[in-house]
């Protein structure tokens, strides 16, 4: 994690305003309208930028092969990795490593 005790994108999202945001109408069917909000053009390349940083962080998660450090990034692939083995039946088990974060 980023200092401040918060991820780099979440300590982002807390800087920006109901103004940094553009509600549209959309069609969703032939029937269903409704409205969604879009972050503003200005804003999005620095969203952008921070959740790729965030994202390139590091973490002490063992990896798959070798190594007590990994990208966040890394340790999303690996996952969907060892759940995909486990609901194909190649793993008996799966216990989420991305859960050790948390706590």
């Amino acid at each position: 994690m980023a200092s401040g005790g918060l991820p780099l994108c979440a300590r982002y999202g807390r800087k920006l305003s109901k103004r940094d945001f553009i509600v549209k109408s959309e069609d969703f069917s032939a029937k269903r309208k409704g409205k969604r909000e879009y972050l503003h053009d200005s804003k999005t390349p620095d969203l952008v930028k921070n959740l790729n940083r965030y994202f390139q962080s590091k973490v002490r998660v063992p990896r798959i092969r070798m190594g007590m450090n990994q990208d966040l990034e890394t340790l999303i692939n690996e996952e969907a990795l060892l759940w995909a083995m486990f609901l194909k039946n190649e793993r008996p088990t799966w216990k989420p490593r991305v859960a050790e974060l948390l706590n």
